[in-house]
């Protein structure tokens, strides 16, 4: 990551540490590369052969080197820092006492940061996990899903010091354990069923349609499995909107094609049509075909998306708006936070997006931006996921710097 002025030796020394520590509990990253059932063709994209994901820092950014100052926001929107101090977080609940609890991917952790007369503090609720970017609260009862884990954690909110031991729900919910784009995203319903993504196990490959590529619903024991939406390829954020009820969900595109895409989508679940087909692996992005995994007429009965969200940005985080301190025109609409590419020679991504719903289609508009400089091609920072609070602000994770901003409005006010 590029930050606003040189890290000291010190953070590099803890950074080799912490990396050190992981690695002893076995929860170091797993190294790059493809399953054996892939097909990609890198020597045919003409990208450049060196790029890699960006790796997630173990320690959080010094509260004075958070670009805060780099952040741009329409007139009358502000930000500043809600909490900082847990490294590598991302998805972001809030129990009913207010605590907001963090997955992370990388590093194995779950934080709470919990609100204390106005600053707030995190601590590591949990740690040891693979990947638990899965996180989902209903009745008190914090549900963390790691790779192939489903854990219950009852009464969380008082029991941050001591959680406990969780209720095992693994079994009952039966999830793969391929790593391969595993990592979860969780949500209960407006029907009161969980809902979860398994991802495809690789970058571009056939899948067993029955297992990868999709999103679940369960009943809350892990029961009554059904697959509401096939032939997606990695969906790590979706919410229901407001007035239709209808899911909507953030996609990332395969890698390896060429830096301008496909392009990730921004999808619908039609009422009545759960169960249909988004495209993955045979056709990307409004209507093109796979060049590695070939079928005839690869786009019949393939379910376009909603709006393209742009080349490799990855968009992760979606929530749709309610609260009432935006204007009026920011009412129902989706929030999305693009993550920023690794797999684009000029970056793309690491922002915010508003997505403007119109019946089945959206139009996608810039809101939070400035942690990419396009000029020097270099980020500060990655917003990962989105949260409107009770009052009506919106929390922003951002995974690299271990922080969330707040975002607040009122006329007149500053950027």
């Amino acid at each position: 990551m590029t930050t606003p002025s040189p890290r000291p030796l010190s953070w590099f020394i803890a950074v080799l540490v912490t990396i050190g520590a992981i690695a002893v509990r076995g929860q170091a990253p797993p190294p790059p590369g493809f399953s054996p059932i892939d097909r990609t063709n890198e020597a045919q994209s003409k990208q450049d052969a060196t790029l890699a994901p960006h790796a997630t820092p173990p320690i959080a950014t010094p509260v004075d080197r958070i670009p805060l100052d780099k952040i741009s926001l329409p007139s009358g929107f502000k930000v500043e820092l809600y909490s900082s101090g847990h490294p590598g977080g991302r998805t972001m609940v809030m129990g009913p006492k207010g605590t907001v609890f963090m997955g992370t991917r990388q590093l194995g952790r779950v934080y709470a940061v919990v609100n204390n007369g106005g600053t707030r503090a995190a601590r590591v609720l949990l740690q040891g996990l693979t990947q638990p970017n899965g996180l989902a609260i209903r009745d008190g009862s914090l549900y963390v899903l790691a790779i192939n884990r489903v854990l219950r954690y009852d009464d969380i909110e008082n029991k941050l010091d001591n959680p406990g031991m969780p209720v095992d729900m693994t079994q009952a919910f039966n999830l793969p354990t391929e790593v391969h784009h595993n990592w979860k995203y969780a949500a209960f319903g407006p029907d009161g069923k969980l809902y979860v993504q398994v991802g495809a196990n690789c970058n571009i490959c056939e899948v067993n349609p029955g297992i990868h590529s999709q999103i679940r619903r369960y009943n809350l024991d892990g029961s009554g499995m059904e697959i509401v939406a096939r032939g997606v390829r990695n969906t790590v954020g979706f919410d229901w909107h407001p007035v239709t009820g209808e899911l909507w969900f953030t996609d990332n595109g395969r890698d390896w094609i060429g830096n301008e895409g496909p392009q990730d989508e921004l999808n619908r679940v039609v009422r009545g049509q759960e169960g249909a087909f988004y495209g993955f692996p045979y056709c990307h992005a409004e209507g093109i075909p796979d060049p590695d995994i070939r079928r005839p007429q690869p786009c019949a009965g393939v379910v376009m998306p909603a709006a393209l969200t742009g080349p490799h940005v990855a968009a992760l985080g979606i929530r749709f708006y309610t609260g009432t301190m935006f204007p009026q025109s920011y009412r129902n609409v989706a929030f999305i936070a693009r993550h920023g590419s690794w797999n684009r020679e000029q970056k793309s991504g690491f922002d915010v997006v508003v997505a403007r719903i119109d019946g089945g289609r959206a139009r996608i508009e810039p809101f939070m931006t400035g942690l990419l400089d396009a000029k020097a091609n270099e980020f500060h920072g990655r917003p990962s996921y989105v949260l409107p609070l009770e009052d009506g602000s919106l929390l922003v994770s951002d995974e690299t710097n271990g922080a969330m901003y707040r975002i607040t409005y009122s006329a007149g006010a500053g950027r």
